[in-house]
């Protein structure tokens, strides 16, 4: 299979879809990998390495679009790219359409195969393509917001682990999933006072084992929400429903509620955040504040710890990859129903029950469309 993989152009993102090492492989599998000039540079891969590695190095991006039948990103196409699908060729990217209705609308005109890496499953139902960045975002947001809650920045002047005689920060982490967990690990080795909310009694029994004794559950509800807001100094977004829009658990009314200098990290963000203010930013301008209260609302966290980002992504994405190339995407589908649950678009059609159901329109099941 010919397979592409392009620059990365969203602002502040310096990931890549694929290493070196993943070029090796997919070329020693006799497939052909074309990357763009200078797509590693931002996680230290030069073209040189790709080259060494196996891959074709193209300097014209529509060259590169028009070669693949495989275009394998980091990030959801923006408009400037739009134009460079054609109709079956298969895009395996972070997609979050659910959330996005002008980009759905778009790739569907373009009648390209759609596959999300958030939506993938494995055998346990558990998203594997989501976890790596999920962990480095969960891990990220506490140290984002122990730094917005520096003075100098706006925020209250607390030093999330306390000193000896001075209580340490309050971290209000929504949802216990892979980045609540991992951001509740982060905040209590930082030495905060840490609460977890969730409505999975399973769930927080796990976490109650195997976190730190500063990490307590607590069963979300709005009246209990309502309650702790006024006691948090760094409330962290973190939750997900798969290929769903996110729901609003703190409204705009109860941002009231939060104290002056207080910050929001909603990682949620990229599939409409869990915070009703919640809207967009980028790596360049992060945060704007309402009520005084700091939102920092950055749609690809991890794209700044590109390196991490990277070796963790391709180490997951790579298995994955191989199989489509190898045997392409229909029968890797019926041979691998988790992938299949990647299908988010095909042949015009929406094939991912949330994304439909967010946009009004209608769902097709994808052994329809194969």
């Amino acid at each position: 299979m010919r397979i592409g993989v392009p620059k990365e152009i969203k602002k502040g993102e310096f990931r890549v879809a694929l290493t070196p090492a993943g070029v090796k492989v997919l070329h020693e599998a006799a497939h052909k990998v074309f990357i763009e000039k200078r797509a590693g540079e931002g996680n230290g891969f030069s073209d040189k390495e790709f080259k060494k590695s196996g891959a074709e190095i193209i300097e014209d991006k529509r060259k590169l679009f028009d070669e693949a039948e495989l275009i394998l990103k980091v990030k959801e196409p923006l408009p400037s790219e739009f134009d460079l699908f054609h109709e079956e060729q298969i895009l395996f990217t972070y997609l979050h359409l659910a959330a996005d209705k002008n980009l759905t609308l778009a790739l569907l005109k373009k009648g390209i195969v759609g596959i999300a890496y958030e939506t993938v499953e494995d055998y346990q139902k558990k998203l594997p393509l989501l976890a790596p960045m999920s962990e480095v975002a969960g891990r990220s947001a506490v140290l984002i917001g122990a730094y917005f809650l520096t003075k100098h920045k706006g925020g209250s002047g607390i030093l999330i682990g306390g000193v000896p005689g001075v209580l340490p920060a309050r971290v209000l982490i929504l949802g216990g999933g892979t980045v609540g967990a991992n951001a509740a690990k982060m905040a209590a080795g930082l030495g905060a006072r840490v609460v977890v909310m969730d409505i999975d009694p399973y769930r927080m029994r796990y976490l109650d084992d195997v976190l730190s004794p500063n990490v307590s559950t607590y069963y979300f509800s709005s009246y209990a929400i309502q309650k702790i807001l006024p006691s948090v100094d760094l409330l962290i977004g973190a939750v997900l429903i798969r290929g769903a829009k996110t729901p609003h658990l703190v409204s705009r009314d109860m941002l009231s509620l939060m104290r002056e200098g207080s910050v929001i990290v909603d990682v949620a963000v990229d599939q409409g955040g869990c915070i009703e203010t919640t809207r967009p930013t980028t790596h360049d301008n992060p945060t704007f504040t309402v009520d005084g209260v700091i939102h920092y609302c950055v749609t690809n966290i991890p794209g700044v710890y590109a390196r991490t980002s990277t070796l963790a992504l391709t180490n997951a994405t790579l298995p994955y990859i191989i199989k489509i190339a190898d045997i392409g995407y229909c029968q890797a589908f019926i041979e691998d129903q988790g992938l299949a649950e990647g299908l988010n678009l095909a042949k015009g059609k929406i094939i991912c029950k949330p994304v439909a159901e967010a946009h009004g329109r209608e769902w097709t099941e994808w052994k329809k469309i194969i």
